[in-house]
């Protein structure tokens, strides 16, 4: 089971992503989540370092959930979340 004990996460600044870690059992896996699906979970977002490390700690939770949907998905050397794996706020409120 992926789980996500280490709190560490950094920001890339060639891929402009936060890269972060989860574990299943003594494997380690890493993530990215990029620009795109920051700015879809954090409309509001600034666009240099310390802004797309608030906004992935501020929806951690969301971001985690994603990671693991697609570790289940498929089993990979490293995980690149898209955007299109996070619903927007207006979606969920019936708008498009």
């Amino acid at each position: 089971m992926l789980q996500f004990p280490n709190q560490s996460r950094v920001f890339d600044r060639t891929r402009r992503a936060v890269h972060f870690w989860g574990h299943d059992s003594a494997m380690e896996w890493s993530f990215f989540i990029g620009e795109d699906a920051l700015k879809r979970v954090q409309p509001d977002m600034r666009p240099d370092e310390a802004g797309f490390l608030r906004a992935f700690d501020v929806n951690r939770g969301l971001i985690q959930a994603a990671a693991t949907k697609a570790y289940k998905r498929e089993r990979k050397a490293s995980y690149e979340l898209p955007a299109n794996d996070f619903v927007t706020t207006s979606r969920l409120a019936g708008g498009k």
